[in-house]
């Protein structure tokens, strides 16, 4: 394993506890799965007589789901009367394309096993469904290493509730304080503030669309994944 990474970025966590364990957000954050995502999108597009998009142009709306995407593809919001058809149609596309890309970001393997070597666990909390969550965990090889894989529909309330994270850490059976929650959008940064875990904003995510990642309130901004292990030493 390569374990070369550029300087941690600005910020400090101050650890209640000492730290068990590490949850990462999915789309953006674990996985670079915006390809397949605009890949469906697009074919809404073409399917309407439009163009397909460029993938610079849909990437920083990826994590934001089919919401964010046929929003910026088609200018179509929820509460439009097209919006849920349009849904159904993005979710079929994305069921035949949402291993074809998909990979894990630079440097996600190598904090993967470092964690492991340290003892740390790990876990997702991803707002995608259930049903999408697990064939690209399966395909990235990564589902049983996983300590707990929390989805959108896996609870009650998605993020920016904190249900999610709290439900990820009883399953793994560490406290919150205990737990460091990595993402790229700012309902990851949300969700955990009000699960009162420290958060960390992955920069090298999908982040556009949120405006600027410093304002979020993240206990840290971190531009590579191996610097997460900077902030996991008490």
């Amino acid at each position: 394993m390569t374990l070369s990474a550029s300087m941690p970025a600005g910020g400090t966590i101050h650890w209640r506890l000492p730290p068990q364990a590490v949850l990462f957000d999915l789309d953006g954050t674990l996985a670079d799965t915006a390809g397949d995502l605009g890949g469906a999108l697009n074919q809404l597009r073409l399917a309407r007589g439009l163009p397909a998009l460029p993938l610079d142009a849909l990437r920083p709306y990826a994590s934001a789901g089919a919401r964010g995407l046929i929003g910026v593809g088609l200018d179509i919001h929820p509460g439009h009367p097209e919006f849920e058809p349009l849904r159904e149609a993005f979710l079929a596309a994305y069921t035949q394309c949402l291993a074809d890309t998909t990979a894990l970001f630079d440097g996600v393997a190598d904090l993967l096993y470092e964690l492991g070597a340290r003892g740390l666990k790990w876990g997702i909390v991803t707002n995608k469904p259930h049903r999408y969550t697990l064939p690209v965990m399966e395909a990235l090889s990564l589902r049983e290493e996983a300590a707990t894989i929390i989805s959108g529909d896996s609870t009650a309330y998605a993020k920016p509730h904190p249900l999610p994270l709290l439900t990820a850490c009883e399953q793994m059976g560490v406290s919150p304080e205990a737990v460091l929650y990595v993402g790229d959008d700012l309902r990851d940064i949300q969700a955990a503030q009000a699960a009162n875990m420290p958060s960390a904003a992955a920069a090298w995510g999908y982040i556009g669309h949120n405006g600027e990642v410093d304002t979020w309130g993240a206990d840290v901004v971190v531009a590579h994944p191996m610097d997460l292990l900077a902030h996991l030493l008490v």
